[in-house]
């Protein structure tokens, strides 16, 4: 009884008082509404994870192995794991630690002879009662640390979805310039044909002929280009995932993807959805984290209140210890007092609020960062559905120009040259037009990304 008095005793004592400064949100400094939005109604909406978002099947299985496989995200968690370990370290101080201790002690005097004692007893060593919450401002800031690695990890995995996303769309528009490259040399090898049997019928001149080898060649170079990119992009995309990704799973070409194989987010939501996303999460824990820190350096100036106790029974030999022991017990409490420091407290304190404000500054760029990325997207999706639109007018104007000055040109009524520069603007509009299907597919992965995708 006595000895579950001085634990509970303990308890009672460990730590009435906080001295961490009242923690207070600081206000994001940015719009409550997008630019892009002007007058129109915003709404707190939630958006969806993920899955939901990448709907093509293909892309969804590798977004899903990579969050298994990739290394990045298995680091990521082992920091959690640290984290959390050390937060349950720190926790534990504000226990008693409890030992059992079973000694006999044997001993030899020329007058006494030999003695011999035995004792066993449970024991409080050294337990430091948070009397001004010391210990538990320190809990808190490692608590606050490990939520940080924890939004640190979630943004690890945000980012992954975003870049394993964006590499499989990549290989895709890769795989389209592949495929133009390949049939810009095919139409290139039937006109060289053409245009060396016109020459041989005195038709067509020696000049048409290396114009038309030229196109021919650089299609082929093309060609090779594109192949080693196509290689490189899948390697980029096996490093992403953790693992080689089955040849089922990677994309033909832009044109075979569906519109909503990436969906597009709503964007009429208010800025305050920025909090939801993960590094500004991680910045608020390190901010709470420095408050707590404050606390720990506050409590330094006062007194620590120290205590060991043991009680048991001892005898003067172990075989009686437990049938006829006596009852043994010692209490001592200590009691500090920092009178001079040389400073060293207030210079603790003044650096844990200086940290604070630095933190501050960091969890407000935090939003200022997320909100030019939201706004950035935004303003890119604003204009771009208008420039596919006029890109493809383009094309379908350019094939018809070149379709046009083909057929002249075989018939005899038009010259080379007007061939060649129709099929080199043609060539040049659907590169641009790849280019331009690519940025759609990339925009709407960092519109959902750039508002804390779906992370929880």
């Amino acid at each position: 009884m006595f000895r579950l008095s001085i634990i509970s005793l303990s308890f009672l004592l460990a730590g009435c008082l906080s001295l961490d400064p009242h923690y207070q949100r600081p206000a994001a400094p940015v719009p409550a509404v997008w630019p892009a939005q002007g007058t129109q109604p915003a709404a707190t909406t939630v958006l969806a994870d993920w899955q939901h978002i990448m709907t093509d099947p293909r892309l969804s299985a590798v977004v899903a192995k990579a969050l298994t496989s990739n290394r990045d995200m298995q680091e990521a968690i082992a920091d959690i794991e640290a984290a959390k370990a050390l937060y349950g370290e720190q926790r534990a101080s504000l226990f008693p630690t409890v030992d059992a201790e079973l000694t006999q002690t044997r001993s030899r005097t020329q007058d006494a002879g030999v003695s011999s004692s035995a004792t066993a007893d449970g024991a409080v060593s050294s337990f430091e009662i948070d009397l001004f919450g010391r210990n538990r401002s320190l809990s808190t800031a490692a608590k606050e640390t490990w939520l940080a690695s924890e939004s640190t990890a979630q943004n690890t995995r945000l980012t992954l979805i975003a870049e394993t996303s964006t590499a499989w769309v990549t290989l895709a528009a890769d795989n389209s310039n592949l495929k133009l490259a390949q049939d810009t040399q095919k139409s290139a090898a039937d006109s060289l044909r053409i245009t060396r049997l016109r020459q041989k019928e005195g038709v067509a001149s020696g000049p048409d002929v290396s114009e038309s080898m030229a196109v021919y060649q650089s299609a082929r170079a093309s060609v090779a280009s594109y192949q080693t990119l196509v290689a490189q992009d899948i390697n980029a995309l096996n490093l992403l995932v953790g693992e080689t990704v089955p040849q089922n799973l990677l994309p033909g070409t832009l044109e075979d993807l569906s519109p909503e194989a990436i969906a597009l987010v709503p964007a009429g939501v208010l800025s305050s959805v920025l909090l939801r996303r993960p590094d500004v999460q991680e910045a608020e824990h390190n901010l709470k984290s420095a408050n707590a820190d404050i606390g720990a350096a506050r409590a330094n100036f006062f007194p620590t209140l120290s205590l060991t106790a043991s009680a048991g029974i001892g005898s003067s030999s172990l075989s009686n210890l437990f049938s006829h022991g006596a009852n043994v017990w010692s209490f001592a409490p200590s009691l500090t007092l920092p009178l001079f420091t040389g400073g060293s407290n207030t210079a603790q304190l003044r650096y844990a609020e200086a940290e604070k404000k630095g933190l501050i500054a960091a969890y407000e760029k935090s939003i200022q960062s997320a909100f030019k990325d939201v706004a950035n997207a935004l303003a890119r999706r604003a204009t771009l559905s208008e420039q596919l639109d006029a890109q493809q007018q383009y094309v379908a104007a350019s094939q018809r120009s070149y379709d046009l000055a083909r057929r002249s040109y075989e018939t005899g009524a038009g010259d080379y040259l007007t061939v060649l520069t129709d099929q080199r603007s043609l060539w040049s509009a659907q590169v641009d037009l790849i280019a331009l299907h690519q940025t759609d597919f990339e925009n709407r992965i960092t519109l959902w990304q750039s508002l804390g995708g779906g992370v929880k």
